[in-house]
């Protein structure tokens, strides 16, 4: 008998007839002997619904209140969920993230996990009880209710099974698994059988939408074993996620390709040329809770310098607010901003050991009139920023140069 830990995400519950598939899949391991937990998020479109309502009656909805709004899409799959697994003859249980005692800091619409009290969850699975989690949704230590962001039900499923010691945590979702690239760019991208937490967290990180980083870095420190299924398919191993990468097999020099659409460029010009000024730019810019990708500054020309960076396009007008009250303090020219960014990048831990990765990327987007703005680099990955027009010709080219169609 093993403890699995299921999450089930907005495509997988948006309809009664697919939440009754649902409570199938879990029955079925609850027949083969196993514990079952699952996590879910709210039905398709339900969140975004949520928060345009909110936005429509408040034009600026307090944090916390929005955080109440918007957890209520959870709080109805876990009780339909509960409904079909009661109808097929499963005792279940349900839980809202407070009720689970599922502590979080206090940053309200984008909180971060700090404990979890799973004696309660332990006791109804003793009990032989699905225990059902709202995934997405946790409370303050002043028991107000937060939520965790885009994607969070995926690290509330990886978190519950890391409180859990769970022997799996299986991310259900509308596709089979991890792909080298997006297929719906490369139809030749192929379904990996593995990839690393190092390169999982790296696709991630720039642009695949397959898990959500902050589980995958839960799942990496804990140690938990991770698999990415497909909700609509009954059969499949998926993609397991593994601490190392096989060494009794030759590693791919780069396993996959990731990009992300939501890149923005900001420019400060006539940056006076002395230590500190990054710290000027970029510290009132993290007070803003505006995360920042790729950094370049220019080499000095008469004491002054230009220092470039990236953000998500979604911050771009906040950035562009900070930057321009940052520009007077600092002395700089003035501010650029550019929408027409993206970010493909290389992923791989074969980079390690196989020199000349970055020349045959650089070489392979010339050779199509690609040029690159920006590049920045890890031991695995290697980014760069071009124009979002180049986007699919980029990631198409890249595929096919680095053989990922054919595998091994």
């Amino acid at each position: 008998m093993a403890l699995i830990v299921q999450k089930y995400g907005g495509t997988s519950m948006g309809s009664p007839e697919r939440i009754k598939n649902v409570a199938r899949r879990v029955a079925k391991f609850r027949a083969q002997g196993h514990q079952v937990v699952v996590a879910v998020s709210a039905m398709s479109g339900e969140t975004n619904r949520l928060i345009a309502l909110t936005k429509e009656v408040a034009a600026n909805p307090d944090p916390r209140e929005l955080d109440v709004v918007i957890s209520t899409g959870e709080q109805v799959t876990i009780g339909l969920l509960c409904m079909a697994l009661h109808d097929i003859g499963l005792k279940a249980r349900s839980y809202t993230g407070g009720q689970v005692r599922i502590l979080t800091d206090d940053a309200h619409t984008k909180a971060r996990i700090l404990n979890i009290d799973e004696a309660p969850i332990r006791r109804d699975l003793d009990d032989g009880k699905v225990v059902v989690v709202a995934g997405f949704q946790g409370v303050d230590e002043h028991g107000n209710i937060t939520t965790l962001g885009r994607g969070g039900s995926d690290t509330t499923g990886v978190a519950l099974a890391a409180a859990l010691k769970a022997d799996e945590c299986q991310i259900y979702t509308d596709v089979d698994g991890v792909y080298t690239t997006d297929p719906r760019i490369v139809p030749e991208a192929r379904k990996l059988d593995t990839i690393t937490f190092e390169e999982m967290l790296e696709m991630a990180s720039l642009g695949s939408k397959v898990l959500q980083i902050r589980a995958v870095e839960f799942a990496g420190k804990y140690k938990v074993k991770l698999r990415v299924l497909s909700s609509f398919q009954e059969e499949g191993e998926g993609t397991l996620i593994t601490v190392e990468e096989d060494k009794n097999m030759e590693q791919p020099v780069i396993s996959g390709i990731a990009f992300n659409r939501d890149e923005a460029k900001l420019t400060v010009l006539g940056v006076p040329d002395k230590p500190g000024i990054a710290y000027q730019i970029l510290g009132p810019v993290a007070d803003a809770n505006i995360d920042v990708d790729m950094i370049i500054q220019n080499v000095s020309n008469d004491g002054t310098t230009d220092f470039s960076f990236t953000v998500g396009r979604g911050d771009l007008d906040k950035a562009v607010k900070v930057l321009e009250g940052v520009k007077a303090h600092i002395g700089a020219r003035s501010v650029a901003s550019d929408k027409t960014m993206c970010k493909v990048s290389i992923v791989g831990v074969g980079m390690r050991s196989h020199p000349g990765v970055a020349s045959k990327m650089f070489r392979t987007l010339a050779e199509e009139g690609i040029n690159i703005q920006m590049i920045s680099t890890s031991e695995i990955k290697i980014s760069v920023a071009i124009e979002e027009k180049y986007l699919e010709l980029a990631v198409r080219v890249l595929h096919k140069a680095f053989g990922l169609e054919q595998g091994l």
